[in-house]
């Protein structure tokens, strides 16, 4: 039980864990992103047409924004760039949370709140790195 009770970790703990939050994360991200890469064209058009937020173009931020949401999600999955992959993320995700859902977090609307919790993991994986458990890891960088 005191064990169970402390606040120290080993080593193996840590990456495991890291492991472990990287695939969930990347996990629930690539299904929306993939979502986005596969009904791109249905995107731009329509009543629901996906709209610019940035003023370069909603196809241009469209295609950023699956970049960021599909192929930095594999690329964290596999521990691989995992801060720089980051990035795009936590860029992606701030504006989700500040631009079109105006940081309103106490609503009744589920994306927002995932927004906040997705931009608080990518943060965490930018501050922290991947662990050992990854291709960063094993390749020693």
């Amino acid at each position: 039980m005191k064990k169970l009770m402390s606040t120290h970790y080993s080593a193996g703990a840590f990456n495991f864990a890291m492991l472990l939050f990287r695939i969930v994360v990347g996990s629930m991200m690539i299904k929306i992103g993939y979502n986005k890469l596969t009904h791109f064209n249905d995107m731009l058009t329509g009543p629901m047409a996906f709209q610019s937020m940035l003023g370069i173009g909603a196809k241009t931020e469209l295609a950023l924004l699956v970049f960021a949401e599909f192929f930095c999600s594999v690329f964290l999955i596999l521990g691989l760039f995992t801060r720089l992959a980051a990035i795009p993320l936590i860029i992606a995700m701030c504006v989700a949370f500040f631009m079109a859902h105006h940081a309103e977090v106490f609503t009744k609307e589920g994306n927002l709140q995932a927004a906040l919790v997705y931009l608080c993991s990518y943060i965490v994986l930018l501050l922290l790195g991947p662990g050992k458990i990854s291709v960063d890891g094993m390749t020693g960088k």
